[in-house]
């Protein structure tokens, strides 16, 4: 069964152009001139019911335009969407019903109502039986482990409270299709596995479907089977996670201060990335050299400081554009 189906889906802007200069500026306001920008160029895809898929790109590739698309808020100016058999172009509000949303840097609650309260004012919006929003309430707080603060104000909340919150609002009315747009944003690396924890558990309990966007590599890891990259409005990979895993995630950064220099050239699996006086940073292959075999090279009373983190999602991005991988 399908959930989400997209074929040739595109969207331009018209945007002024700023002149330089005091003339230049009273030249934009008397006669402004526009150029258009093609924020999604063609686009075709489709996504299961069930399925958690990662859509990720760069700032600026299309993807929040993609999605305010499929959610009705923007017109497409070619293609067809289908959200479970609705199009959203003609039927958003039949469609509203059906899917929630949850904008990490967005905020959907009142800030001076409990997440109580605010809770109870979406089961009204969406036309929801007292009763049957007391259950549900009752139910997601269980899950989502609100007891300790569903009666405070959502403004003295922490940010991982409030987003469990925010996801909770959304849930609310029991949608098919659940759209997150960097859920994890700001959050500590506890509170983070917190939410991830909670989103794969509401996917197999109630068979949601999640469309996330999020430039957290562990988001992606962790919760996502199959992932969709955008650039310039345009796919560039729609694969399995495992695949991206074996040829593209494989790769860790590790930024050592010595006390004394180590020469790595020749190791395999290690690239020196920079090296300033006893400062390090390497680019470690793990399909051909553990994290662990790497730094038995180094003598541990050597390290005054390490730190290891994956390759920047928008590096992964730009190497997989710019070997053509192009699909549409």
């Amino acid at each position: 069964m399908v959930a989400i189906n997209v074929k040739n889906l595109t969207k331009k802007y018209r945007v002024k152009v700023k002149e330089k200069g005091l003339t230049g500026s009273m030249k934009s306001i008397i006669h402004p001139k526009y150029k258009e920008i093609t924020a999604v160029d063609n686009i075709s895809f489709s996504v299961k019911k069930g399925e958690i898929i990662a859509f990720i790109g760069p700032n600026g590739a299309g993807k929040s335009t993609t999605i305010k698309m499929l959610t009705g808020i923007l017109y497409p100016d070619k293609g067809d969407i289908s959200v479970l058999d609705i199009s959203p172009t003609q039927r958003r509000k039949k469609l509203a019903y059906k899917i929630g949303t949850v904008f990490g840097q967005k905020e959907q609650l009142w800030t001076h109502l409990t997440p109580y309260d605010n809770f109870k004012f979406f089961g009204a919006i969406y036309d929801i039986a007292d009763s049957d929003v007391e259950k549900q309430i009752e139910k997601l707080t269980a899950i989502f482990e609100l007891d300790d603060f569903i009666n405070t104000p959502v403004r003295n909340l922490s940010l991982g409270q409030r987003i469990r919150c925010e996801i909770v609002a959304s849930l609310i009315h029991e949608p098919e299709i659940l759209f997150l747009d960097e859920p994890t944003i700001g959050l500590d690396p506890v509170v983070k596995e917190n939410i991830r924890t909670l989103i794969k558990q509401m996917n197999k309990e109630y068979g949601t479907t999640v469309f996330l966007t999020s430039h957290d590599v562990g988001d992606i890891e962790k919760l996502c089977k199959r992932i969709i990259i955008v650039n310039h409005g345009m796919i560039v990979m729609d694969d399995s996670m495992n695949n991206l895993k074996y040829n593209y995630l494989n790769k860790k950064i590790v930024e050592i201060k010595l006390k004394e220099a180590v020469d790595f050239s020749g190791d395999d699996g290690i690239t020196v990335l920079k090296s300033k006086s006893n400062n390090l940073k390497l680019e470690v292959d793990t399909c051909k050299k553990s994290i662990s075999d790497a730094m038995k090279l180094i003598d541990a009373d050597n390290i005054i400081d390490i730190n290891i983190s994956n390759v920047p999602l928008e590096n992964i991005i730009t190497d997989i554009y710019k070997e053509g991988r192009h699909i549409n």
